[in-house]
C-alpha cells in the first residue's frame, strides 16, 4: 500500500504532537527525528507525483475496460462500458482514490473473468498493468534505505 499525502502528513502530526517519554534518550530522539525526516521526504514525493499517478492509473484502467468491452462487458453486466465512459471530476486525494478503488475492484473482476476463459493475452495485459501501477505509485525511501 502506498500512503497518500494526507496519511503521511497525519503521521507527522501525530509524531510531532506526541511528547517524548521522560526516559527517552539521545538515541530515541535521533530516531524520531529520522522518522520525521523520512516522512517529510515521502510526503514531498507524494505531493510531486501522487495526483498525476492516480490520474494516469484511472485513465489506463478505463482504456483497458474500453478495449475489453466487446469480449467481457456482457458477463460483467455492462459495467466495463460504464466505467470506461466515466471521467474523473473530483480531483482531491479522496475523490481520485474513491474512483480508483471502484476501478480496481472492476479490474479484479475482469482479471478473474480473463483467467476463467484462459485468455492469456488479456491476463498478460492486466499483470503488466499491475506492475506499471505499482511503479507509478512507488515512493522511494530516502538516503539509500530502499
Amino acid at each position: 500500500m502506498t500512503l497518500a499525502l494526507p496519511d503521511i502528513l497525519m503521521g507527522q502530526f501525530m509524531a510531532l504532537g506526541s511528547p517524548l517519554p521522560p526516559e527517552a534518550g539521545e538515541d530515541y530522539t535521533a530516531a524520531r527525528r529520522g522518522m520525521l525526516a523520512m516522512l517529510s521526504a515521502l510526503a514531498s514525493q507524494e505531493a510531486e507525483r501522487g495526483l498525476a499517478a492516480r490520474l494516469w492509473e484511472n485513465t489506463a484502467l478505463r482504456t483497458l475496460f474500453s478495449e475489453a468491452t466487446i469480449d467481457y462487458d456482457a458477463s460483467l453486466d455492462g459495467r466495463l462500458a460504464q466505467a470506461a465512459a466515466q471521467r474523473d471530476a473530483d480531483f482531491t486525494w479522496d475523490g481520485l482514490d474513491a474512483a480508483n478503488a471502484n476501478l480496481r475492484r472492476l479490474l479484479i473482476e475482469l482479471h478473474e473473468a480473463a483467467e476463467a476463459r484462459a485468455d492469456a493475452a488479456l491476463d498478460r495485459r492486466i499483470v503488466d498493468l499491475y506492475v506499471r501501477m505499482a511503479h507509478e505509485r512507488r515512493l522511494d525511501l530516502p538516503g539509500g534505505l530502499g
